[in-house]
């Protein structure tokens, strides 16, 4: 009797375990649908380097928006640059409906940035933009307010490791002091992150989960010198004021909710969520003489690349001093809003397929090597930006609802043929149609693959086309 009694209080003990568990792990879960599902987000570096707009004294600045390091400038200089920071073109609604428009479904700003500047209204530090600039607001409050209004999900970015304002934050890459602030504070060894931590993180991040309302993202950078044991009471101080809120991996030491990949796309399938970081230009922040921009082709190109390996595009750009997305931004921005108008079915909640893509036979070459088109992509080489700027004819394939989307990519001929739907492959197709058009879409599947007709582009399209493809 015993011995049935201990039997079933061990069940019952066991099942409860499993709901436990269960219900622990579909709450992890349900937080990160809406991330998982939106594919598509936009990134904003804005600060006082905006300011000075990639110049300092005359000369062209080293370091870009890192320029304060770079330039050994003090602490006490390089704050003058907030006596003329005044955007006063600043609109956060037009922000938000432009990455609305443009197919973006959440926005990460730059809460605090390297140089510790706050562009938030900071009680626990005066070094922000309401207490030191003419402007004399707070432009998250409307930002987040806007983003709220138009349902578009919202984060904060914060720099995590480096700071440029506090006296006690070292770094050690790439070799000891290597990002620090050596003007104002010379001394390493006397630096103490968790003073830092306690003076500094941990009172803004509050200040940033409780005066606006809820926020969605936490997106951490440059952890640098973070202890396991503080990043694990981030984590649950953020978790305490906002349950629901998505933290990334920069938290460190494997308390994050998804990994980032800065300026690279992964080689294959990732199983994990995951986010490529990518700028429009060759800068994170406004540099005046950035004038070259990725093309919206390329964009999309690289858009669906992350998507059919099962991750998200964060695509940057960066604000003026006066608070404007620049023209060229707007303009990219535009293209791509109005192909994924037309071709979005495929991508928001969609899922890898067993096949992330495929180059099709047709590439371009030139002396062995795959053609470069500078009239379509006119971005050159930048040390800090890994991904490829090469187009050439491709699939990227996605699934949904049983559905097989291929997005067959900057092709010139009038046939395609895709090997990997062949049906030596073993799936025998029932359908297809054209996204978002009701023109009917010539195609045969054979042994050796799926030849469909393609459509002829104007000059202004992006060349690109969706097809859902349904399977017997």
């Amino acid at each position: 009797m015993k011995q049935n009694t201990f039997r079933r209080n061990f069940y019952y003990s066991l099942g409860f375990l499993f709901i436990f568990i269960t219900n622990a792990f579909a709450q992890s879960s349900d937080k990160m649908d809406w991330w998982k599902d939106a594919k598509f987000g936009m990134f904003m570096h804005w600060g006082l380097y905006s300011q000075t707009a990639g110049y300092w004294k005359g000369h062209v600045a080293k370091g870009n928006e890192h320029f304060m390091i770079h330039e050994k400038i003090s602490l006490k200089e390089y704050a003058t640059i907030a006596d003329d920071f005044n955007p006063v073109n600043y609109d956060a609604e037009k922000w938000v409906l432009t990455a609305k428009n443009a197919g973006m479904k959440y926005i990460i700003i730059t809460s605090k940035h390297h140089d510790g500047f706050a562009m938030f209204d900071s009680p626990s530090n005066d070094y922000n933009i309401k207490e030191r600039t003419p402007y004399a607001k707070d432009p998250m409050a409307e930002l987040v307010a806007a983003c709220h209004k138009h349902d578009m999900k919202f984060g904060f970015y914060y720099s995590l490791g480096r700071d440029w304002e506090d006296p006690d934050v070292a770094t050690d890459w790439p070799f000891k002091g290597g990002r620090s602030n050596l003007v104002d504070y010379p001394d390493e060894d006397i630096k103490v992150y968790s003073r830092y931590f306690e003076r500094k993180v941990k009172p803004q991040i509050k200040e940033l989960l409780t005066q606006y309302g809820k926020i969605d993202v936490i997106w951490f950078d440059t952890p640098e010198l973070i202890s396991p044991e503080e990043s694990k009471e981030l984590r649950e101080l953020i978790l305490e004021l906002q349950p629901e809120c998505i933290i990334n991996s920069r938290i460190k030491h494997g308390f994050g909710d998804y990994k980032v990949t800065e300026q690279e796309i992964v080689d294959g399938l990732e199983v994990e969520p995951w986010e490529a970081c990518i700028t429009m230009g060759k800068n994170w922040g406004y540099i005046e003489y950035d004038t070259i921009y990725k093309s919206s082709e390329l964009m999309t190109r690289q858009l669906l690349e992350i998507v059919s390996k099962g991750g998200n595009l964060l695509l940057n750009n960066g604000p003026t001093a006066k608070g404007e997305i620049t023209d060229l931004a707007q303009e990219r921005l535009a293209d791509m809003g109005g192909w994924i108008k037309q071709n979005s079915e495929g991508i928001y909640g969609s899922k890898p397929w067993e096949v992330q893509g495929e180059r099709l036979a047709d590439t371009p070459k030139e002396n062995g090597k795959v053609k470069f088109s500078e009239e379509k992509n006119t971005m050159k080489d930048n040390e800090h930006d890994g991904t490829s700027k090469v187009i050439f004819p491709e699939v990227r394939f996605t699934s949904k609802d049983g559905a097989v989307y291929a997005y067959v990519c900057s092709v010139t001929d009038k046939d395609v043929v895709i090997k990997a739907l062949a049906l030596e492959n073993g799936d025998k197709i029932k359908s297809i149609t054209r996204l978002n058009t009701t023109d009917k879409v010539k195609w045969k599947q054979t042994k050796t693959g799926l030849t469909i007709k393609m459509p002829v582009y104007t000059a202004t399209e992006i060349p690109i086309t969706g097809f859902k493809i349904e399977l017997k």
